[in-house]
Formats: structure tokens, sequence, C-alpha cells
């Protein structure tokens, strides 16, 4: 519609739109900003920062330089990729085939493995049974016992049957007469039609690895095996600055003890949450995408 032909209402009402918009992102990124500064800001200056400052306050390294040097860190950073990125190819790809095998019509027992599927979200058992089962499997003090857990989220795999079920029969049908079998069929015709809800499935599943601290935390008791995630709440949310700084310089008053706790903090909130925040743009372009794009472009 013409700029000059809308309505004072209709233009009121996308003056209010894009205010809201805007407000939400103020509201999102000002507390990212804030951390940044106060990361990258001069430690003497740190303690008179208001919450609200988007600016350095002077500049220095010194936080940065002393967590990316620091051997838990560099292991939590590489605990916490490996466990995201395995964990993850597995989820999605166990999640897809069940999904392409419970869409189908003339699955023996089809209605019957859905409902299963469906009392797994309603009586989800708790730690203590889980704990039980990790135990007798051997996986205590595994990678294993966090990679392995909710294999296949029944909300993410229903969402992957609905879109599943919408690829057109005839696409299906034809790839059968051309002599594809069921996981050529799956990895030709049907994912690719779908690359919008795997990569939105690929996303929560990501998100949920990275940001997952208490399953690691519980059976992981090797501090060399600490994501990044338990590693920032021992020394965020206990206040552990020696585990930083090292217990040596804190005795002696020397160097890293000196650089403030709160910018310390904010470099490792930093730390933490940019990678995945690096993977969002990457993804996002899916988003937008239907699921019939690939079929128009054949």
């Amino acid at each position: 519609m013409n700029r000059s032909n809308r309505t004072a209402f209709e233009r009121i009402e996308q003056m209010i739109i894009v205010s809201s918009l805007l407000l939400m992102v103020v509201v999102t990124v000002q507390p990212v900003l804030n951390l940044l500064a106060i990361s990258f800001s001069d430690p003497a200056q740190v303690p008179g920062m208001s919450g609200l400052a988007i600016v350095p306050s002077g500049f220095s390294l010194d936080v940065w330089s002393l967590l990316i040097s620091h051997p838990n860190v560099q292991r939590g950073l590489l605990n916490s990729v490996f466990i995201s990125l395995s964990g993850t190819l597995l989820n999605v790809t166990f999640t897809a085939l069940m999904a392409w095998a419970l869409s189908r019509p003339d699955l023996p027992g089809r209605r019957l493995w859905f409902v299963l599927v469906l009392v797994t979200v309603v009586f989800e058992p708790g730690l203590i049974p889980d704990y039980f089962v990790v135990r007798e499997l051997g996986l205590l003090n595994s990678y294993w016992s966090v990679i392995l857990f909710k294999m296949i989220n029944a909300w993410y795999l229903i969402i992957l049957i609905r879109f599943f079920e919408e690829v057109p029969k005839e696409l299906v049908e034809a790839a059968e007469l051309d002599g594809a079998n069921a996981f050529q069929i799956l990895w030709r015709v049907v994912l690719p039609l779908t690359r919008s809800a795997l990569a939105t499935i690929t996303l929560f599943y990501l998100v949920y690895h990275w940001n997952e601290f208490l399953r690691p935390m519980i059976y992981l008791n090797d501090q060399g095996m600490w994501p990044l995630q338990v590693v920032l709440r021992q020394f965020v949310v206990e206040g552990d600055k020696a585990a930083i700084v090292g217990a040596q310089a804190m005795n002696n008053y020397e160097g890293a003890s000196q650089i403030s706790m709160r910018a310390l903090k904010a470099g490792m909130i930093i730390l933490t949450i940019a990678p995945i925040l690096a993977v969002y743009p990457l993804i996002l372009k899916f988003f937008t995408k239907g699921t019939m794009s690939g079929a128009l472009k054949g």
C-alpha cells in the first residue's frame, strides 16, 4: 500500500508497532552492551560504572587476556563445543528418522507409537530415576551421560512429523517409481523440502546442549570434563574468584587479583553467550523459507 493512501489510524498503528519493536531491541541489547563495556573497561574504573553504561570507561584487555588464557575456561569451551555439536548431530539425525517413520500412514501400529511419544511428555521421569539409569549403564563421569539425554525430544519430533506430512504424496510416489528406497526418499526428497523445520529443531537442540549445566554438574565429576556453563556457574554464581585468577595471586594480591570481580563476571558471561549468538544469523535465514521452497526451485 502506498504511504499517501494510508489512513491516520494505519499510520498510528504502524508507529506503535515500530516503537514497540525498537523498545524490545533496546531492552534486549542494552544489557549485553553493558557487559561488553564493563569487560573492556579499565579495571580501576569498573566499580564506578552504572548498569546503563554501554561505552567502556577507559580501555583494557586484562579481563579477556586472563579468561582466554585460563586452562579451565579453555577446556570448558572445548567441552561445550564437543558436547553441543555431537549431541545436536545425534538429536537431529534420530529425530528425523523417527519423524519420517511416524509420518508414514502405512506404518504398523502408528497410532500406538504416537501415543507412547505423548506419554513421555506427560510422565517425564525425575532426576533420581534418571541418575539410577545413568549409573546402571556405566555412564557416570562420561560425556555420553550428557549427550544421550533426551536423544529425541517429543515436542520437536511432533513438529517434524507435521512438516513431513505436508510433503506431497506425489513427490514420494514419484521417487518410489524411480526405485528409491525409504532412506533415499528421506535424504533426497523430504529433507530438502523441510529445511526450515530442520533448522528450527537444530537451533533448539543446540541451544539446549550449550546452556545445559545441571546434568554435567551432577554426572561429570572430573573438572576437566566440565562444559563452559559449569565453569561459569562456579565462578559467577558461587563467586569463586580464585578459580579464575589463582589462589597464589589471591593470597599475594598480585596481578590478576586486582581485576574487578564485576569485570570478570561480565567477561565470563559474554564469553559464554557469544558462540551461541553467532549461530543465530546462520540458521535464521531458513526460518522464513516455506516447506515447498525447494520444490519450487526444481
